[in-house]
């Protein structure tokens, strides 16, 4: 959410950066903003000038007591009870214009930084490095579910009978791979300085639309029936709800956190071959990564925090590319985001593996987070990443450590969590 000063001040530059993202739809928000603002302005000058001449009044009635003057105090009592009638109709008035803008400030997109890069969708993404060649070998690999079920790591068949489609069981090394890809990324975040939290993994709804847009909740979320709960679709959510209406001090900035969760989607499977496989579904595990920090320092976070995930997988063997997401591709409390990809031998492209976002103090605002300092109180930045989300950064892993022989090679840093085994067979 926007700051509504935005709009008062400069209308034209919410209105291009609505054009920028191919939002058209949403240009009549501005001026519906700006005019109920107006309204709601008026509504509290006459309140502020109303309470005024209410207190004068009320500091009148003790002197005429004293001078025993009975009927001009029935009359200020009778001026007084008509403008308190007075004030608590503009009161009603001016909080349903509060939530009329509200209403519309929730889906006027945040402002995007200059640098993000033009484009109507994800097919406008700009590659911007990469990281490790991207080799094929001269002997074929086999598609991802095979692979595992060559190992007996998979059984998709009995998940299907006791949870449906979208579902999994991981079973014996493959298995042990995938925790160790979460416990490797752990103490990595931990050696860079943040702190390790496993967060709750349901969230009441003033949380979830504190995090993200409508149309994203909808989208991802599922509801517990009855309940004002929501099961999470990244740890991010729970992370920086945990200080929704907090006032923190300035000294305790940058706060650097890095949590694990199981996370929760409504994606379904694709058709044909990914059904069988990992790539697509409903319960997945990551180790997320969040900064909160001064406004100033929030592009600094974000360029240090999307090379950390490039440096997890470089170091697991995966050549990764960076990729800058588009205005038409940028979700709406985004200021500038970015995914990195994994590369697939098998498939000879690149897949998302990771996305580092920053999202200005759209979240902040959302949520009531503040930030105390010498010059007042003010909205501080959130930032997050995803450091390993797996299983899809699973078959990365799997497919750029397949051998030959139809073995995987545990990457070096990945054999401490797993006895020290160097081969799964």
């Amino acid at each position: 959410m926007i700051d509504i000063k935005l709009i008062r001040e400069n209308r034209e530059l919410v209105k291009e950066n609505i054009k920028k993202k191919f939002q058209e739809e949403k240009l009549g928000l501005v001026d519906e903003v700006y005019d109920l603002d107006e309204s709601r302005r008026e509504y509290q000058t006459k309140m502020d000038a109303l309470k005024a001449d209410k207190n004068k009044m009320s500091s009148q009635i003790g002197v005429l007591m004293k001078e025993k003057k009975l009927e001009e105090v029935e009359e200020i009592k009778k001026k007084i009870a008509s403008m308190t009638e007075e004030i608590t109709s503009l009161e009603e008035k001016q909080n349903t214009l509060a939530d009329e803008i509200k209403k519309r400030m929730m889906v006027i997109p945040n402002i995007m930084d200059p640098s993000v890069p033009i484009g109507r969708d994800d097919r406008e993404n700009v590659e911007v490095e990469r990281f490790g060649e991207p080799v094929v070998p001269d002997y074929e690999i086999p598609y991802h579910a095979d692979i595992i079920l060559s190992l007996n790591g998979m059984d998709k068949e009995a998940a299907g009978r006791t949870s449906g489609e979208g579902f999994y069981y991981l079973l014996g090394d493959i298995a042990r791979l995938h925790e160790a890809m979460l416990a490797y990324a752990r103490d990595y975040m931990i050696d860079k300085g943040f702190t390790y939290a496993v967060p709750p993994f349901m969230i009441h709804s003033d949380v979830v639309t504190g995090v993200m847009s409508f149309p994203e909740m909808e989208a991802m979320m599922y509801k517990i029936e009855g309940e004002d709960l929501y099961l999470i679709g990244t740890s991010e959510h729970s992370m920086i709800g945990r200080f929704k209406d907090q006032i923190i001090k300035k000294s305790d900035l940058p706060i650097k956190m890095t949590s694990y969760s199981p996370c929760f989607r409504k994606e379904g499977g694709s058709h044909g071959l990914e059904e069988r496989g990992l790539y697509r579904v409903h319960q997945f595990e990551k180790q997320e990564m969040i900064v909160l920090c001064e406004p100033e320092d929030s592009m600094k976070f974000y360029e240090e925090m999307w090379k950390y995930t490039v440096e997890i997988f470089r170091n697991m063997n995966v050549p990764v590319r960076q990729l800058e997401c588009c205005s038409g591709d940028l979700a709406d409390l985004k200021v500038k985001s970015c995914d990195v990809e994994a590369w697939s031998p098998r498939q000879q492209k690149y897949f998302e593996v990771g996305s580092c976002s920053n999202l200005g103090d759209a979240q902040a605002r959302r949520l009531g987070i503040r930030v105390k300092g010498e010059k007042g109180t003010y909205y501080l930045h959130t930032l997050n990443n995803t450091c390993v989300a797996t299983p899809r950064g699973l078959i990365a892993v799997i497919e750029n450590n397949y051998q030959k022989d139809g073995s995987i090679i545990v990457p070096e840093v990945l054999r401490p969590y797993m006895g020290g085994k160097e081969v799964i067979r």
